[in-house]
């Protein structure tokens, strides 16, 4: 069957679409449509070209770094480290107005840093912060939106497997793109202690008055050792991987062993908690390579059936401003990301958007930034938002989940806001990267 490559373009985004609407899994609708399209619009015998991307991607050694950094999250959070971390932050900041929320913004760079992994964080905050600060009078809405929006710095913050996917997608350094989210992540969160902080003094009735008590120094002090652990963690990992000591699937590794050092010098890791660990790795690494399978398929169709050479000639005949063609990229990947998991719209995306930024003459890495902030965002907009499936299952009775998307609105203003300034003053996201030893 011969078609024109307009009708091939609106024929795998429409059926894509659709299928997506059966609510059947990404990695199957990715690879089922690919199948039957190579079949019948091209040529029964081009199914070896689906086979061969596959095959080269399944050898791709930087793969190896997701499933390590994976399982050194499920270790951290099995190790009380975090219990620990939430404790200190209680006795630093609890008698600062709005103080439990900001720490709970810290504990989520920490953890951030440590893991890059976000279901863990707004999962671990939902359980630990969310009953210390509705007991104490917190607005719920000021609750759920904290936890959300901080939980899902880890997509920013390195070590993070959105960041590894999207730099084995587009075919950038991983350690440059990796350290690349770290200042827009340090902005993004103090976004949020601002806003915190505006809250609690300006709305008095959001935040309530500090009642906790006067704690010595000497006990302030002595919770800090909870800090010692995961800063060393943090130092081992981004550390080597800036002075160009460590790969980042290396660095990894060296993550995963200090998890376990820091589980066994605590005495609360059992070989229950290693074991249940390594079954949520294989279970969330398994689901990642299924949509990167039927995702790379997707796309050598989508190619190879002239789809990306159309899309591209449109793009090129438009007589728009650059950054027209950025903020509808950006709006797209902010839907995409209430309706389907950040490892899918990378892995579909990338390889479209990524010629025509080469076009446009913006920079990869900076660009990669700009979507995981947009990611992010869409992680937590209602009412699909993934972070906002994390939240619901720990969450009172007595809070509605239209409560939880009011409380996230304002963050996702903020978010807006850091993509705005990642924007406007790009040498925020690059320069990092520049000082890297390569």
């Amino acid at each position: 069957m011969t078609l024109s490559p307009n009708a091939i373009l609106i024929l795998m985004f429409g059926g894509l679409t659709l299928l997506m609407l059966t609510g059947l899994p990404i990695a199957f609708v990715l690879g089922g449509l690919s199948l039957l399209l190579t079949v019948f619009l091209w040529n029964a015998d081009a199914v070896v070209i689906m086979v061969l991307q596959i095959f080269d991607t399944m050898r791709s050694e930087a793969l190896l770094g997701i499933p390590l950094y994976i399982l050194m999250a499920g270790i951290l959070q099995r190790s009380g480290v975090i219990q620990d971390l939430y404790r200190a932050m209680e006795l630093w900041f609890g008698r600062l107005r709005g103080g439990l929320a900001i720490g709970t913004v810290v504990i989520c760079v920490v953890m951030a840093a440590m893991t890059g992994v976000v279901g863990a964080a707004v999962t671990a905050m939902a359980v630990l912060a969310m009953p210390e600060m509705l007991k104490r009078g917190y607005d719920p809405k000021l609750v759920t939106g904290t936890i959300c929006a901080s939980g899902t710095l880890g997509i920013l913050i390195p070590p993070s497997v959105l960041t590894i996917v999207y730099a084995v997608t587009a075919q950038v350094s991983i350690g440059k793109m990796l350290i690349a989210g770290l200042v827009p992540g340090l902005i993004l969160a103090s976004l949020y202690i601002c806003y915190i902080l505006y809250v609690a003094y300006t709305k008095p009735g959001m935040v309530p008055a500090s009642t906790a008590e006067r704690v010595p120094m000497s006990v302030k002090l002595k919770s800090l050792q909870a800090v010692i652990l995961p800063s060393l963690l943090i130092v081992m990992i981004l550390g080597s991987i800036f002075l160009g000591i460590a790969t980042p699937t290396e660095a990894a590794a060296v993550g995963v062993l200090g998890a376990l050092i820091a589980g066994s010098i605590r005495k609360s890791l059992t070989f229950k908690g290693l074991a249940a660990a390594s079954i949520e790795t294989l279970k969330a690494t398994s689901m990642i390579l299924w949509i990167t399978i039927g995702a790379k398929a997707y796309v050598a169709i989508f190619t190879g059936l002239g789809g990306a050479s159309t899309l591209m000639d449109f793009i090129q005949n438009l007589d728009v401003h650059p950054y027209m063609i950025l903020a509808a990229m950006m709006l797209i990947l902010i839907f995409l990301g209430t309706v389907l998991d950040e490892i899918g719209i990378i892995l579909l995306t990338v390889p479209v958007f990524l010629p025509i930024v080469r076009v446009l003459g913006f920079d990869e890495i900076w660009f990669g930034v700009l979507y995981a902030i947009t990611i992010q965002t869409g992680y937590i907009s209602p009412p699909f938002g993934y972070t906002l499936f994390y939240i619901k299952g720990p969450l009172p009775p007595s809070i509605s989940m239209t409560t939880v998307y009011k409380g996230v609105t304002p963050f996702m203003m903020l978010q807006i806001v850091a993509l705005l300034i990642c924007v406007a003053f790009p040498g925020l996201v690059t320069w990092l990267p520049r000082l890297m030893t390569n």
